[in-house]
Protein backbone atom coordinates (compact mmCIF):
# COMPACT_ATOMS: atom_id res chain seq x y z
CA UNK A 1 0.00 0.00 0.00
CA UNK A 2 1.26 3.50 -0.77
CA UNK A 3 1.91 5.96 2.02
CA UNK A 4 1.67 9.68 2.46
CA UNK A 5 3.19 12.16 4.87
CA UNK A 6 0.71 14.35 6.71
CA UNK A 7 2.51 17.58 7.50
CA UNK A 8 1.70 20.68 9.49
CA UNK A 9 4.68 22.91 10.24
CA UNK A 10 2.77 24.75 12.98
CA UNK A 11 1.64 21.56 14.73
CA UNK A 12 1.92 21.67 18.53
CA UNK A 13 5.10 20.10 19.83
CA UNK A 14 4.76 16.34 20.19
CA UNK A 15 1.29 16.16 18.64
CA UNK A 16 2.20 13.81 15.79
CA UNK A 17 4.25 11.59 18.10
CA UNK A 18 1.17 11.36 20.35
CA UNK A 19 -0.98 10.49 17.35
CA UNK A 20 1.44 7.72 16.41
CA UNK A 21 1.34 6.27 19.93
CA UNK A 22 -2.45 6.43 19.97
CA UNK A 23 -2.84 4.71 16.62
CA UNK A 24 -0.52 1.90 17.63
CA UNK A 25 -2.25 1.42 20.99
CA UNK A 26 -5.64 1.19 19.31
CA UNK A 27 -4.25 -1.21 16.72
CA UNK A 28 -3.01 -3.49 19.52
CA UNK A 29 -6.59 -4.27 20.60
CA UNK A 30 -7.25 -7.94 19.72
CA UNK A 31 -9.58 -8.13 16.72
CA UNK A 32 -10.49 -4.49 17.29
CA UNK A 33 -11.57 -1.76 14.92
CA UNK A 34 -9.16 -1.35 11.98
CA UNK A 35 -6.74 1.54 12.39
CA UNK A 36 -4.73 3.31 9.72
CA UNK A 37 -1.15 2.02 9.72
CA UNK A 38 1.35 4.60 10.95
CA UNK A 39 4.99 4.18 9.94
CA UNK A 40 6.63 6.96 11.89
CA UNK A 41 6.30 10.51 13.15
CA UNK A 42 8.40 13.52 13.99
CA UNK A 43 8.07 17.27 14.57
CA UNK A 44 5.40 18.48 12.15
CA UNK A 45 4.78 15.16 10.34
CA UNK A 46 3.41 11.62 10.48
CA UNK A 47 3.73 8.90 7.81
CA UNK A 48 0.53 6.90 7.20
CA UNK A 49 -0.84 4.33 4.79
CA UNK A 50 -2.97 5.97 2.12
CA UNK A 51 -6.60 4.84 2.42
CA UNK A 52 -8.97 4.30 -0.50
CA UNK A 53 -12.36 5.90 0.31
CA UNK A 54 -15.63 4.09 -0.41
CA UNK A 55 -19.30 4.59 0.32
CA UNK A 56 -20.53 3.50 3.76
CA UNK A 57 -22.42 0.22 3.78
CA UNK A 58 -24.86 -1.12 6.35
CA UNK A 59 -23.05 -4.44 6.79
CA UNK A 60 -19.69 -2.68 7.13
CA UNK A 61 -21.22 -0.44 9.78
CA UNK A 62 -22.44 -3.41 11.81
CA UNK A 63 -19.01 -5.04 11.58
CA UNK A 64 -17.40 -1.77 12.66
CA UNK A 65 -19.67 -1.61 15.72
CA UNK A 66 -18.67 -5.11 16.81
CA UNK A 67 -14.99 -4.33 16.25
CA UNK A 68 -15.25 -1.06 18.19
CA UNK A 69 -16.72 -2.98 21.12
CA UNK A 70 -13.65 -5.24 21.07
CA UNK A 71 -11.35 -2.21 20.99
CA UNK A 72 -13.11 -0.79 24.04
CA UNK A 73 -12.94 -4.15 25.80
CA UNK A 74 -9.14 -4.21 25.39
CA UNK A 75 -9.17 -1.67 28.19
CA UNK A 76 -6.73 0.80 29.71
CA UNK A 77 -4.81 0.90 32.99
CA UNK A 78 -6.93 3.81 34.32
CA UNK A 79 -9.34 6.53 33.38
CA UNK A 80 -7.20 9.29 31.86
CA UNK A 81 -4.26 6.99 31.08
CA UNK A 82 -2.64 7.73 27.71
CA UNK A 83 -0.22 5.59 25.68
CA UNK A 84 2.62 8.10 25.75
CA UNK A 85 4.04 10.51 28.29
CA UNK A 86 2.66 13.53 26.47
CA UNK A 87 1.89 16.18 25.71
CA UNK A 88 -1.49 14.94 24.48
CA UNK A 89 -3.94 16.71 22.19
CA UNK A 90 -7.45 16.80 20.80
CA UNK A 91 -7.08 18.73 17.57
CA UNK A 92 -4.70 21.57 18.44
CA UNK A 93 -5.85 21.86 22.04
CA UNK A 94 -3.80 20.20 24.73
CA UNK A 95 -5.56 17.35 26.50
CA UNK A 96 -4.92 16.46 30.13
CA UNK A 97 -4.22 12.77 30.70
CA UNK A 98 -3.66 12.24 34.42
CA UNK A 99 -4.71 8.72 35.47
CA UNK A 100 -7.71 8.64 37.80
CA UNK A 101 -9.46 5.79 39.63
CA UNK A 102 -12.95 7.12 38.91
CA UNK A 103 -14.72 7.94 35.69
CA UNK A 104 -16.83 10.92 36.71
CA UNK A 105 -14.13 12.96 38.42
CA UNK A 106 -11.70 12.37 35.56
CA UNK A 107 -14.28 13.31 32.96
CA UNK A 108 -15.51 16.47 34.69
CA UNK A 109 -12.10 17.79 35.72
CA UNK A 110 -10.01 16.86 32.68
CA UNK A 111 -12.43 16.57 29.77
CA UNK A 112 -15.10 19.22 30.32
CA UNK A 113 -14.24 22.03 32.73
CA UNK A 114 -10.93 23.16 31.12
CA UNK A 115 -12.62 23.70 27.75
CA UNK A 116 -15.83 25.21 29.10
CA UNK A 117 -13.77 27.72 31.07
CA UNK A 118 -11.63 28.44 28.02
CA UNK A 119 -14.80 29.05 26.02
CA UNK A 120 -15.88 31.54 28.69
CA UNK A 121 -12.49 33.29 28.61
CA UNK A 122 -12.74 33.64 24.84
CA UNK A 123 -16.26 35.04 24.96
CA UNK A 124 -17.83 31.95 23.38
CA UNK A 125 -19.88 31.03 26.47
CA UNK A 126 -21.57 33.43 28.86
CA UNK A 127 -21.31 33.32 32.65
CA UNK A 128 -24.76 31.81 33.10
CA UNK A 129 -23.98 29.04 30.62
CA UNK A 130 -20.69 28.24 32.34
CA UNK A 131 -22.50 28.03 35.67
CA UNK A 132 -24.84 25.36 34.27
CA UNK A 133 -21.89 23.38 32.90
CA UNK A 134 -20.10 23.64 36.24
CA UNK A 135 -23.18 22.32 38.08
CA UNK A 136 -23.36 19.38 35.66
CA UNK A 137 -19.67 18.68 36.20
CA UNK A 138 -20.21 18.74 39.98
CA UNK A 139 -22.80 15.99 39.53
CA UNK A 140 -20.39 13.94 37.40
CA UNK A 141 -17.44 14.50 39.74
CA UNK A 142 -19.49 13.48 42.77
CA UNK A 143 -19.61 9.90 41.47
CA UNK A 144 -23.41 9.74 41.43
CA UNK A 145 -23.35 8.75 37.76
CA UNK A 146 -20.38 6.37 38.02
CA UNK A 147 -20.79 2.66 37.43
CA UNK A 148 -18.63 -0.43 37.74
CA UNK A 149 -17.40 -0.44 34.13
CA UNK A 150 -13.61 -0.60 33.79
CA UNK A 151 -11.70 1.97 31.74
CA UNK A 152 -12.21 1.36 28.03
CA UNK A 153 -9.64 1.81 25.28
CA UNK A 154 -11.10 4.93 23.65
CA UNK A 155 -10.39 6.55 20.31
CA UNK A 156 -11.20 9.78 22.13
CA UNK A 157 -12.08 11.98 19.13
CA UNK A 158 -14.53 9.69 17.38
CA UNK A 159 -16.52 11.99 15.17
CA UNK A 160 -17.69 11.11 11.66
CA UNK A 161 -14.58 12.59 10.00
CA UNK A 162 -12.26 10.25 11.89
CA UNK A 163 -14.01 7.14 10.55
CA UNK A 164 -12.88 6.51 6.97
CA UNK A 165 -15.01 4.10 4.95
CA UNK A 166 -12.93 1.95 2.61
CA UNK A 167 -13.76 -1.04 0.37
CA UNK A 168 -12.78 -3.28 3.31
CA UNK A 169 -14.84 -1.41 5.91
CA UNK A 170 -14.36 1.41 8.40
CA UNK A 171 -10.87 2.51 9.46
CA UNK A 172 -10.03 4.80 12.38
CA UNK A 173 -7.75 7.84 11.99
CA UNK A 174 -6.66 10.86 14.09
CA UNK A 175 -7.25 9.61 17.66
CA UNK A 176 -6.91 11.31 21.01
CA UNK A 177 -6.66 7.84 22.52
CA UNK A 178 -6.89 7.33 26.28
CA UNK A 179 -8.67 5.34 28.94
CA UNK A 180 -12.25 6.46 29.50
CA UNK A 181 -15.88 5.41 29.59
CA UNK A 182 -16.91 3.54 26.45
CA UNK A 183 -20.15 5.51 26.10
CA UNK A 184 -18.06 8.62 25.33
CA UNK A 185 -16.94 7.31 21.92
CA UNK A 186 -20.51 6.31 21.05
CA UNK A 187 -21.92 9.67 22.14
CA UNK A 188 -19.48 11.49 19.86
CA UNK A 189 -20.52 9.31 16.93
CA UNK A 190 -24.12 10.27 17.72
CA UNK A 191 -23.32 13.97 18.01
CA UNK A 192 -21.75 14.33 14.59
CA UNK A 193 -23.94 11.89 12.65
CA UNK A 194 -22.06 8.78 11.54
CA UNK A 195 -23.78 7.04 8.59
CA UNK A 196 -25.65 3.86 9.57
CA UNK A 197 -25.16 4.61 13.26
CA UNK A 198 -28.10 2.36 14.13
CA UNK A 199 -26.25 -0.55 12.48
CA UNK A 200 -23.05 0.36 14.32
CA UNK A 201 -24.91 0.25 17.65
CA UNK A 202 -26.56 -3.05 16.73
CA UNK A 203 -23.18 -4.59 15.96
CA UNK A 204 -21.71 -3.16 19.15
CA UNK A 205 -24.49 -4.53 21.35
CA UNK A 206 -24.32 -7.94 19.68
CA UNK A 207 -20.68 -8.05 20.79
CA UNK A 208 -20.96 -6.29 24.17
CA UNK A 209 -24.35 -5.06 25.40
CA UNK A 210 -24.53 -1.49 26.66
CA UNK A 211 -25.82 -0.75 30.14
CA UNK A 212 -29.54 0.06 30.40
CA UNK A 213 -30.25 3.76 30.09
CA UNK A 214 -27.20 4.55 27.95
CA UNK A 215 -29.24 6.72 25.60
CA UNK A 216 -30.33 8.94 28.51
CA UNK A 217 -26.66 9.41 29.38
CA UNK A 218 -25.68 10.65 25.91
CA UNK A 219 -25.77 14.32 27.07
CA UNK A 220 -23.21 13.52 29.76
CA UNK A 221 -20.79 12.04 27.28
CA UNK A 222 -21.34 14.82 24.75
CA UNK A 223 -20.21 17.50 27.21
CA UNK A 224 -16.57 16.91 26.27
CA UNK A 225 -16.77 17.36 22.48
CA UNK A 226 -19.22 20.24 22.84
CA UNK A 227 -16.95 22.03 25.33
CA UNK A 228 -13.93 21.48 23.09
CA UNK A 229 -15.82 22.92 20.13
CA UNK A 230 -17.15 25.84 22.15
CA UNK A 231 -13.59 26.69 23.11
CA UNK A 232 -12.12 26.34 19.63
CA UNK A 233 -14.93 27.01 17.15
CA UNK A 234 -17.04 29.71 18.75
CA UNK A 235 -20.35 30.57 20.34
CA UNK A 236 -22.48 28.43 18.02
CA UNK A 237 -21.64 25.50 20.32
CA UNK A 238 -22.65 27.32 23.51
CA UNK A 239 -26.36 26.51 23.37
CA UNK A 240 -25.85 22.77 22.62
CA UNK A 241 -23.28 22.61 25.43
CA UNK A 242 -25.66 24.18 27.95
CA UNK A 243 -28.51 21.95 26.74
CA UNK A 244 -26.33 18.87 27.31
CA UNK A 245 -25.43 20.15 30.77
CA UNK A 246 -29.14 20.56 31.54
CA UNK A 247 -29.60 16.95 30.44
CA UNK A 248 -26.95 15.86 32.94
CA UNK A 249 -28.69 17.77 35.73
CA UNK A 250 -31.87 15.87 34.88
CA UNK A 251 -29.92 12.64 35.43
CA UNK A 252 -28.42 13.76 38.72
Amino acid sequence: MSTFRKQRPDAPAGSFQAELAGLRWLADAPDGAPVVVAHGAGPGWIELDRLTPARPRAEAARAFGAALARTHAAGAPAFGWAPCAGPWYIGRQELSCVPSPTSGAFYAEQRVLPYARRARERGHLDAAGLAVVERACAVAASGRLDDDEPPARLHGDLWNGNVVWTPDGAVLIDPAAHGGHRETDLAMLDLFGLPFLDRVIAGYEAQTPLRPGWRRRIPLHQLHPLAVHAASHGSSYAAPLVAAADGVLDLG
